[in-house]
């Protein structure tokens, strides 16, 4: 790039996308364009090849091209995995169970300590001594005196039992803990009974179900999963509804009858967030989507995770009362349309821990990836460039990436007002005017190759008869253009017959201009089709030679030809 500071002084640095690029006219594009055209001999695979690597601008600029939007997706995709530790999402649940039960544990220790060791019974030598030992002493005298009460109206002995009733029930608890399995779904569905005496433990285990129901939910209803933990009974029940007609409505789909999609949105599309499908079609692809997300997050887990997290799902849908309906709606789903397309494994091979929040959010972002990868590589292969959503693009790659794509747009809408390229039906063609300007291109480029000389002229001995006049005349012979030099004739009548009136003339005294002699080539190129010339890459040399020849013949000699052996 030109340093402002000094004219002479120049500096370069590799190309990522964000310099800018000189403005390119149709010209430009159809000089990027020829080379192909010329190699392959096909519009369309030119057209694709273009595409794929971007145009050169005449300053020498390289604009991205498919081929770099797709290499930065796979970039970012290589960067992801190598960051983030997909494990540590079922880690955290385990490392969350573990914290509410070490504060639960240690909350039962101390209260333990609190009530005291149990007491320990009297020896079987003390029950001997005297005729009544220490026990039988102390209940006859209970027997005797009247009980006092302390300021809590309990007696001694009330006081007791009831610390050895509170100390019993702490033990049990106790035991409880240590008897849980030590799985992860095992110690939720233990604990789900489970009176706890730490509230922060009690909290935080809520909130982890609360985590899961909305994982669960998530692998269906985004929009849905968002409103859970606000979610009364009544509205738990319509959504058990909701997923039961959907199930109905899959169902009718399936059979070949046409569902009341209508009727289906006007009861429930306030549970489908702002922006709810509008047709059954774009209701199953959503609900596919969300689903991949989840399995796939499944799919790259370790297998012993993968199935103590599909457990832990499987337990909140049935508390919620909805397994059956939603492992209904995962085979509906899966026999109308399979995600066979959507699943893939990753192999995260990074440090960065993850929550399950974030596991889900990075599914989404992967699978994302995954669907705008699929959309170039069928553009760079002769799809339409408008089947790219130029919003996610950005989203995933950045401003630069749209303008990219808004500019492979222009280039083709450049060719067509430049009339270069015309549509004919799905594809593209050459048009006339195309094909000369590609000539053009050609036969510069062979002069520009020339060796600079003197002039070059032709020497022709004698005169024609049917090209343009000359300067000089001679007598008139039959066959002749009639271009009479009206003062030789006159002067060539008086010689012969000397100075009188009238001059009478005869055909000998007719003298006319001469003419430029017109002559016809016929050019003849010859093309070698062994293997040798495709294997040094001359037939696209050849074919530039014969545009070139054409060109030249059109436009400066159009009474010639040219043929092809």
């Amino acid at each position: 790039m030109p340093n402002p500071i000094h004219s002479q002084q120049y500096r370069y640095r590799q190309w990522d996308g964000s310099q800018e690029i000189a403005e390119l006219d149709a010209d430009d594009v159809l000089k990027s364009l020829s080379d192909d055209l010329l190699n392959f001999g096909d519009l369309q695979q030119a057209l694709r090849s273009m595409m794929q690597r971007g145009v050169r601008s005449p300053d020498g600029e390289r604009s991205d091209g498919l081929r770099d939007l797709l290499q930065r997706l796979r970039q970012q995709r290589r960067e992801a995995l190598d960051r983030f530790d997909l494990s540590s999402v079922f880690e955290d649940i385990q490392r969350q169970l573990d914290e509410i039960l070490d504060l639960e544990r240690g909350t039962l220790d101390d209260r333990l300590d609190e009530v005291g060791p149990r007491p320990q019974p009297p020896s079987a030598q003390e029950g001997e001594q005297g005729e009544l030992g220490q026990p039988q002493q102390q209940a006859a005298r209970q027997q005797a005196e009247p009980q006092q009460r302390g300021e809590d109206g309990l007696t001694e002995e009330e006081k007791e039992r009831l610390i050895e009733a509170l100390r019993q029930r702490l033990e049990r608890k106790t035991e409880q803990l240590e008897g849980l399995p030590e799985d992860a779904p095992g110690q939720m569905s233990g604990l789900r009974e489970y009176e706890f005496e730490n509230s922060e433990a009690k909290e935080r285990y809520e909130q982890l179900l609360e985590q899961l129901k909305q994982a669960m939910m998530n692998r269906f209803f985004n929009d849905l999963s968002q409103s859970l933990q606000d979610m009364s009974e009544q509205d738990m029940d319509r959504t058990r509804q909701m997923i039961q007609d959907l199930n109905e409505m899959l169902e009718q789909r399936a059979r070949g009858e046409e569902p009341d999609f209508d009727g289906f949105m006007d009861k429930y599309g306030d549970m489908f967030g702002d922006n709810p499908p509008q047709s059954l079609d774009e209701l199953i692809e959503q609900l596919q989507q969300q689903a991949a997300q989840m399995q796939n997050m499944l799919d790259s887990l370790p297998s012993e995770m993968r199935q103590q997290l599909n457990e832990l799902m499987q337990q909140r849908m049935g508390e919620m009362g909805m397994d059956s309906e939603l492992m209904r709606l995962a085979q509906n789903l899966e026999s109308l349309y399979p995600m066979r397309d959507m699943r893939n494994q990753y192999p995260f091979r990074g440090d960065e821990d993850l929550n399950l929040e974030s596991g889900m959010d990075l599914m989404d972002y992967m699978q994302q990836l995954d669907q705008m990868e699929r959309a170039l590589e069928q553009v760079q292969y002769g799809g339409d460039l408008n089947n790219i959503d130029p919003d996610q693009l950005e989203e995933l790659l950045g401003d630069e990436a749209r303008e990219t794509l808004e500019q492979l747009k222009n280039l083709l809408e450049l060719l067509e007002e430049a009339g270069y390229i015309r549509k004919n039906g799905n594809t593209w063609e050459l048009t006339p005017r195309g094909t000369r300007k590609i000539g053009e291109k050609a036969l510069a480029e062979i002069y520009a190759n020339l060796k600079r000389q003197s002039f070059g002229k032709h020497n022709v001995p004698e005169t024609g008869r049917y090209g343009d006049r000359a300067d000089d005349t001679k007598l008139y012979e039959f066959g002749d253009p009639f271009h009479l030099h009206l003062k030789e004739t006159i002067g060539n009548a008086i010689f012969r017959g000397g100075p009188s009136v009238p001059v009478q003339l005869q055909p000998d005294d007719f003298e006319v201009y001469r003419a430029e002699t017109l002559t016809q080539t016929a050019t003849v190129v010859m093309l070698d089709l062994s293997w040798s010339m495709a294997l040094r890459g001359s037939f696209q040399a050849a074919k530039k030679v014969a545009l070139a020849l054409n060109n030249l013949i059109r436009m400066q000699y159009p009474r010639d030809s040219l043929y092809l052996v």
